[in-house]
């Protein structure tokens, strides 16, 4: 492999993007955009109910109507989706379990049509009690969502407990934190808490479903795993994957909010009954909030005993998460949640315990961080005050504390491509970490890690063709994140062939092979090496024909920067492919990466870890209570920087996303549980005139097992923002604040009250 390891002109250049111009132009097809003959159109009728048992559905004079061509009722449709616990009908069958649910669907020849068809359908509910807090779902009294929690099938992973609404619970244990503690010369126990968060993509929800008159469904979709997806939908279904064709164009974020199965089921219960249709469903802004899903709110306690000199000794975390009326993908997430739930840090003695249950709330789902942001907003907040409290510089603490290469983490994995440190000291660095900038001003930083799911794996295959164009077919899903073009850099470096001959064709299951998901910040990790292992194949084929030619040994043969060398002779793969391949020939080269680790899915290794530290200057307004961030620096661990643009515009993004959690967004519910906020009206988002300075400094720090040693980056900007934006606040005006959003309200009435006592 030695002759393959030098190759890296094309990674470490400034190119741009291969999709830049289709997207700029408008010509990038979504699937919004997709309009099929003899199309219908499909609407959802919701629950107005949080908890309400369904006695009747009448549809009669809904199927009458003309224009109609399908109506569609849970009891037509009773399969269960879900990830790791498949708790979730596609329409309601028995019972609603949160407003807006869905309960009935239409299929009509427009949208207006359907829409009265909805208004034509009448359900009668009898309402039953319900609860929207997930500490008190837990409790013995509490209203059971689902009384069939113990048949449903689910994953080894998920522990339930039938006859309550607990539907997950995890421990993790290092030590002995009772030992810990008794050793600890100080003790600090603190709880915080996280709202429930829209993904607040640009794009909407959208799903095309056809049935052929073979039964074989074909989906046209926004979905982050089309693999996944598919085999999701065939276990349900119980029919074969194959009979499952899916296609993902070009989607317009995600933020883990388009996985699972969401209007998926729905599409494909309209288009059986009409076969030979296609039937497109597009969810309305408000339906998107109040109808797909939310990051999970949460309740966290941090319990940290530390010597005198600053040495952490033991820490126990509880979390508790909501799911939300479904489990969807919050199984895994508090998993991963918990797992980070330590810290960054050197700890002897760790016990983390987290809890998932249900409440009658639109479900919690994925969220990028995918659970880590809310124990790491409660770690490193404490982290803050147990330095002040010690007297000691939180820079300083946190140095004194953290992981380093060869370490073993809180989980007890070794610590490897750890680039933590360095990240730390250049924030502080940037942000002039220990200089005074004015009353009112405050300074904080905060570090921390998430892993990626372990193992997962993927399959990439590359075409060559007769005039040295390359074509890659993957099924990664194209968001905005910029891994296309990432992955055409790679073959385009190992080949030696200028990027504009490299096609790169995305998610379609009948052409693209395997792939887990476009989840996790995998993507670069394990297609880049699948992606190499596909073009070295290819190297590998052309050498078997050379030698041949040339009636010589392989070893003879050597490959360097695109280059066939065969003693003197130069053999361009790029310019002398004539010599390798006749007019209309190919050579396909079949690559896979799965991680060679020894750890079951989801138990507590991760291939690889991203490190991340954010420093973070605001200013408050005492009086309006309006924080304004002066400025914001992330420094990620990159283990390689494969496209540097593409890079700082995902740590400068994921910052901005994580200032508009911190400062501004939160779902809120009334007393039913109903979203009271379903629109970007009312539901804040950062814009252009709130952000100020965004400063990316990219660390690297290889990986060994990393395609040119790069790590996955996506999630790493969304860990520490919310806990550097609460210490930076704590620094300006000294009122710590253990619950975001921080708004302006908030603070104002805190510093009001401060004044007052």
């Amino acid at each position: 492999m030695s002759e393959y390891a030098m190759t890296s002109k094309i990674i470490d250049k400034a190119i741009p993007r291969i999709d830049a111009l289709e997207k700029v132009t408008g010509h990038a097809v979504y699937t919004s955009d997709i309009d099929l003959p003899n199309m219908l159109y499909g609407k959802i009728l919701r629950s107005p109910y949080p908890h309400a048992r369904i006695k009747k559905i009448r549809t009669e004079r809904a199927e009458r109507l003309p224009g109609v061509k399908a109506v569609v009722i849970g009891r037509e449709f009773p399969y269960l989706f879900g990830e790791t616990l498949k708790d979730k009908p596609a329409l309601a069958i028995d019972k609603v379990r949160y407003v807006g649910e869905p309960v009935a669907a239409v299929a009509a020849v427009d949208e207006r049509v359907a829409e009265e068809a909805l208004s034509l359908i009448e359900v009668e509910y009898e309402p039953l009690p319900y609860v929207l807090d997930p500490i008190e779902a837990m409790n013995r009294d509490a209203p059971i969502l689902h009384e069939g929690l113990a048949e449903y099938k689910r994953s080894p992973i998920v522990k339930v407990f039938p006859g309550t609404n607990i539907c997950n619970y995890v421990v993790y244990e290092k030590g002995d934190i009772e030992k810990g503690f008794a050793e600890s010369d100080y003790i600090f126990e603190d709880t915080f808490k996280a709202p429930a968060i829209a993904h607040a993509a640009i794009e909407p929800y959208v799903t095309i479903a056809q049935v052929n008159f073979d039964g074989r469904i074909t989906l046209w979709t926004t979905n982050d795993s089309p693999y996944r997806l598919q085999v999701g939908l065939a276990e349900s279904l119980n029919i074969d994957p194959s009979n499952i064709h899916v296609i993902v164009p070009y989607m317009g974020g995600s933020f883990g909010g388009k996985g699972g199965v969401k209007l998926e089921a729905i599409a494909i219960a309209l288009a059986r009954k009409v076969v030979g249709y296609p039937v497109k469903i597009e969810l309305t802004r408000e339906e998107v909030f109040t109808s797909t899903c939310t990051s999970h709110s949460s309740i966290v306690t941090v319990k940290t005993g530390v010597k005198k000199d600053g040495t952490i000794v033991a820490r126990y975390v509880k979390a508790i998460y909501d799911a939300g009326a479904y489990a969807e993908k919050g199984p895994t997430v508090l998993i991963q949640g918990c797992r980070g739930a330590a810290g960054p840090y050197r700890i002897p003695h760790v016990k983390i315990e987290g809890y998932l249950s249900y409440t009658n709330k639109i479900p919690g789902d994925a969220y990028r961080g995918y659970g880590f942001f809310q124990t790491q907003f409660a770690v490193e907040s404490q982290m803050d005050d147990i330095a002040r409290k010690l007297g000691l510089d939180p820079l300083e603490f946190r140095l004194k504390n953290l992981i380093k290469e060869g370490d073993i983490n809180p989980l007890g994995q070794e610590v490897v491509s750890c680039g933590l440190e360095k990240c730390l000291l250049k924030v502080a660095e940037s942000i002039g970490w220990g200089r005074k900038e004015g009353k009112y001003v405050g300074k904080g930083i905060a570090i921390g890690f998430k892993n990626t799911k372990t193992p997962s794996s993927s399959a990439v295959i590359v075409r060559l063709n007769w005039d040295a164009s390359l074509e890659v077919y993957t099924s990664l899903v194209e968001e905005g994140q910029g891994s296309k073009h990432i992955l055409a850099k790679i073959a385009a470096n190992e080949l030696g062939i200028p990027l504009n001959k490299v096609k790169v064709i995305t998610s379609d299951t009948d052409i693209t092979p395997w792939d887990t998901s476009t989840t996790s910040s995998r993507t670069v990790f394990h297609q880049g090496n699948a992606l190499i292992d596909a073009c070295r194949k290819v190297i590998e084929q052309i050498k078997d024909r050379l030698a041949e030619k040339f009636n010589i040994q392989r070893s003879e043969i050597m490959f360097k920067d695109g280059e066939f060398i065969i003693g003197k002779d130069r053999i361009s793969l790029h310019r002398d492919i004539n010599r390798v391949l006749r007019t209309g020939e190919q050579i396909v080269g079949h690559g896979f990466y799965e991680p060679k680790i020894s750890a079951k899915l989801w138990e507590h290794h991760g291939i690889f870890w991203m490190y991340v530290a954010h420093g973070v200057e605001v200013e408050v307004d005492p009086e309006t209570g309006i924080v304004v961030v002066k400025k914001a620096v992330i420094a990620q661990d990159v283990g390689k920087a494969m496209d540097k643009a593409t890079l700082e515009l995902q740590l400068i993004g994921g910052t901005i996303q994580g200032i508009g959690n911190t400062l501004y967004e939160e779902l809120k519910f009334d007393k039913y549980g109903k979203i009271e906020n379903p629109n970007f009206r009312d539901y804040h988002i950062p814009t252009a005139l709130d952000i100020s300075e965004v400063i990316p400094i990219i660390v690297e720090q290889p990986h060994p097992e990393g395609p040119y040693g790069a790590k996955g980056v996506g999630e790493g900007p969304l860990v520490t923002i919310h806990a550097a934006i609460a210490n930076a606040i704590y620094d300006a005006i000294g009122v710590r604040f253990k619950e975001f959003p921080i708004t302006p309200e908030k603070i104002a009435l805190t510093i009001k009250n401060m004044r007052i006592s």
